[in-house]
């Protein structure tokens, strides 16, 4: 299959590298410019858990391909599209004139409507996912991160043919395909998850300096406690998938506190998210609290870490 990832985000690069390695033809889209200023490879430092439990190490340059113009007759099979939520419809408006015959992926956080969220791509060329990778690129440009054995899908109405190919590529791929039936419920309760623990990351610097405090990691699960109203006022089912929210904080912050500073890829997907200047976590917090306060449901958690992600002058 041939299979285009838009940008070159570590999501994109963590799965490209994936998905070349089980056969593919990937290819990396990026703006006018970035291809000479990336350089032909990338340098790898990965914890592959896909048949480890621990992982298997991954130390390499990867040659990876570059195009910069997309014109509406390409013929990829399939092109990837992970973006941070907030630039999402302009990514998906930005691919629709050029989609041609390929199934879109969409994988990342969503906070709109997802019908909405995808602009003017066509619903029936979409096919909906989440990745279970994470990691970020140091100041040296290495790519630390580490990639999980599943791979998540939903639907968002009724599982096409299109859908289904995809879930195979990922499945030769050697991913394990956890459905998700509620989808957009799970989407939303992925979000405010992260609201959670991203404020109480961004008091202490980032993401990275949350693994393996207790104390911090409760504060974190119950900042995302304090947003479940704001889940059934969008017509989430309480009752599915917010268990970990709901559970005793004390409980759910010691197993997370005791699996990011002992098991190496729950620590990883942690500490490799040490960019203070991360723009993804900040933009969750900050539409999770405008969202609150739209509907008028206090946050006092959410809103105490503001100073810590609000839009600065």
């Amino acid at each position: 299959m041939k299979i285009l990832m838009f940008g070159r985000g570590v999501i994109a690069t963590v799965y490209g590298w994936a998905l070349e390695r089980a056969g593919h033809d990937v290819e990396f889209y990026v703006r006018p410019g970035r291809a000479a200023e990336y350089g032909p490879t990338i340098d790898l430092d990965l914890i592959d858990t896909r048949r480890r439990i621990r992982g298997r190490p991954v130390v390499e340059k990867w040659p990876v391909r570059y195009r910069e113009e997309l014109a509406a007759d390409h013929d990829f099979d399939l092109i990837v599209l992970s973006v941070g939520h907030h630039r999402l419809t302009e990514a998906a408006n930005f691919l629709a004139p050029r989609i041609g015959k390929a199934t879109v992926l969409l994988s990342g956080n969503i906070w709109a409507e997802p019908a909405d969220a995808i602009g003017a791509l066509p619903l029936d060329q979409v096919a909906w996912g989440f990745p279970l990778a994470g990691g970020g690129f140091g100041k040296d440009g290495v790519l630390r991160g580490m990639l999980m054995p599943l791979a998540v899908f939903g639907t968002i109405g009724t599982l096409t043919d299109r859908e289904r190919a995809v879930r195979q590529v990922f499945r030769e791929a050697g991913f394990r395909i956890r459905e998700e039936p509620r989808f957009r419920d799970w989407l939303l309760i992925h979000f405010v998850s992260d609201a959670g623990i991203h404020s109480q990351g961004l008091r202490l610097g980032s993401l990275a300096d949350l693994a393996g405090r207790r104390h911090d990691l409760r504060e974190a699960i119950l900042a995302g406690r304090e947003l479940l109203p704001l889940l059934e006022a969008r017509g989430v089912d309480l009752r599915r998938g917010t268990l970990f929210l709901r559970a005793p904080a004390w409980l759910t912050a010691s197993v997370f506190a005791l699996l990011t500073a002992r098991f190496p890829p729950a620590r990883l997907s942690f500490k490799a998210h040490s960019d203070p200047d991360a723009e993804e976590p900040r933009v969750i917090c900050r539409d999770a609290l405008a969202e609150t306060r739209r509907l008028g449901i206090p946050a006092p958690r959410l809103e105490a870490a503001e100073p810590h992600f609000a839009v600065r002058a």
